[in-house]
């Protein structure tokens, strides 16, 4: 499975916490048993777990730049996709400009027409 595929699988699990407010083990565990590469698995577990960790200041920092939007506005897949791209950026030292075109990439298979111009307006606006 590759970095992007492994991503996807990320991105869905986010999707779920989202919606859930918590962490679920027994999905994780379903996505991992998906993923053959030690390295991949790694990532998957260590970026959905910060996620989950970190999920309130994530989410402050997404609705400070979501101008007009508070977090309750934003739709569920654009903020999952937002969360995974922040935390790979902050956290997980992928390259900005790879975290930011996946997720694009993520919002444009996804979420709606405008998902993907309103997701790198606000992480363009989180990082510089």
């Amino acid at each position: 499975m590759t970095r992007k595929e492994v991503r996807e699988q990320l991105f869905q699990l986010v999707f779920e916490l989202c919606f859930v407010g918590a962490k679920n083990e027994m999905s994780l565990s379903l996505a991992l048993e998906k993923i053959d590469s030690d390295v991949e698995k790694k990532y998957l577990s260590d970026v959905y777990l910060g996620i989950a960790d970190k999920y309130d200041e994530l989410t402050k920092l997404i609705c400070s730049k979501a101008q007009g939007f508070a977090l309750d506005r934003i739709f569920k897949v654009d903020l999952a996709i937002m969360l995974v791209a922040l935390y790979e950026i902050k956290y997980y030292n992928i390259p900005t400009a790879v975290a930011v075109n996946e997720a694009v990439n993520l919002a444009k298979k996804y979420s709606t027409e405008k998902s993907a111009n309103f997701v790198n307006g606000v992480l363009a606006g989180l990082v510089n």
